[in-house]
């Protein structure tokens, strides 16, 4: 089992049932992760939204500085921030009333998790819905 508990049944559902995705430390540069993973997710028929308070637009989207500067609902947070910013991160995410708090390869962090998941969210670890979601196509 992985990390986080989840089974591939488990990720198959947030596939499907997820619509909007918050991608919080997206790049504007193309060759960065958080770039591809967002170019991926948007061709496949999510609603991205870009998070990033350092630019204004990033793949022609607006992009916001903050979860909690999203006028409108999101699905899941798609995390691309350091281990140490999760904690603060979970917070947003459950002000937010996201459904669902990924955390990047690489990235996991138990406490951040535990938080998120006493306020009913599900939490993905140290994995990439690129890798993932595609496992299902």
């Amino acid at each position: 089992m992985a990390i986080d508990g989840l089974t591939n049944s488990d990720i198959k559902h947030i596939r499907d049932q997820v619509k909007t995705i918050a991608v919080v430390g997206l790049s504007p540069k193309p060759h960065r992760a958080s770039h591809q993973v967002a170019l991926y997710l948007q061709h496949q028929g999510y609603q991205v939204i870009p998070v990033n308070p350092l630019h204004q637009k990033i793949l022609g989207l607006t992009c916001y500085s903050s979860l909690a500067s999203i006028p409108f609902d999101v699905d899941m947070v798609d995390c691309f921030r350091a281990c140490e910013a999760m904690p603060a991160l979970a917070d947003e995410v459950v002000a937010k009333g996201a459904k669902v708090m990924w955390m990047q390869l690489g990235i996991y962090h138990a406490d951040a998790a535990a938080k998120a998941r006493a306020a009913g969210i599900t939490v993905v670890m140290d994995r990439c819905p690129k890798i993932e979601f595609r496992k299902f196509n």
